[in-house]
């Protein structure tokens, strides 16, 4: 991360300390939820006494809490999100739409937004709890293994995919996860091709969705919508005959209501 800033402090409008001071948040996680000092520091790359200062404000601003040994998140960090979300109108326009592809399919239903080489749950209706890990709204999953990545992905240009999929770790989840590069480029013209994508068992045994794109008013991509089912219980052929459809509905419905 430091090398990260370093090279991105030439610019001449950028704030080198907020962008420290951000890091300090990230540093803390699913697995890091209270932290040393020194472990904040090794984690950011900061020296201890940049990050007893970034810890600090933080602390006076009411974004950390500690006991003088750790230190951990406060919930006002929540704030931060929720400012995203409340800025975005699609958040507020898919959740009917989401609850109805779950009511008629009886499956849980997403949408999430490309982030750099992540996706990014922005809303979410839960009937099955199908995976090993909890995806709440503002999880992340990397885009090149999942459905609603892929169907993102295939949006981009040529170069925008190749400059992804270089900066992108390409690991394997399961047996069955696609990690070639060429590999994932010819899926990703696949889905361009289709207009969804289906994933069956790279991000988790046992694990088949099917996304599609959500557009705005002029047609341009902004999201996806996907529903999550065990590869077990339900088919491709399934997905494609009976929930397919539900989800390329509900994606025409909301480009019909979603501002420009």
């Amino acid at each position: 991360m430091t090398e990260d800033l370093s090279s991105l402090s030439e610019m001449k409008d950028f704030v080198t300390s907020l962008a420290r001071g951000l890091t300090v948040i990230q540093a803390f996680d699913k697995e890091n939820g209270r932290l040393t000092l020194t472990d904040v520091a090794k984690r950011t790359s900061l020296s201890r006494a940049t990050a007893r200062r970034f810890l600090f404000t933080l602390h006076a601003l009411g974004y950390v809490e500690s006991d003088n040994k750790l230190f951990w998140l406060s919930p006002k960090i929540l704030e931060l999100g929720y400012s995203y979300l409340a800025s975005q109108p699609i958040v507020d326009t898919v959740q009917p739409f989401i609850e109805r592809v779950s009511h008629e399919t009886g499956e849980s239903c997403s949408v999430s937004v490309l982030d750099g080489f992540d996706v990014v749950y922005i809303a979410r209706f839960l009937t099955h709890h199908i995976m090993s890990v909890t995806l709440n709204v503002g999880t992340r999953l990397p885009a090149f293994v999942t459905s609603m990545g892929r169907v993102l992905l295939a949006s981009k240009s040529d170069q925008e995919i190749d400059e992804i999929l270089k900066n992108t770790q390409l690991k394997k989840y399961t047996e069955f996860t696609l990690i070639d590069r060429d590999q994932i480029k010819d899926s990703l013209k696949q889905v361009h091709t289709d207009g969804y994508s289906i994933v069956c068992q790279e991000l988790e045994l046992g694990l088949r969705s099917v996304a599609v794109p959500i557009r705005n008013s002029r047609g341009q991509i902004v999201a996806a919508i996907n529903v999550g089912t065990q590869a077990a219980r339900i088919s491709e052929e399934e997905l494609i005959e009976t929930i397919l459809p539900s989800l390329q509905k509900a994606a025409r419905d909301i480009q019909d209501i979603l501002p420009s």
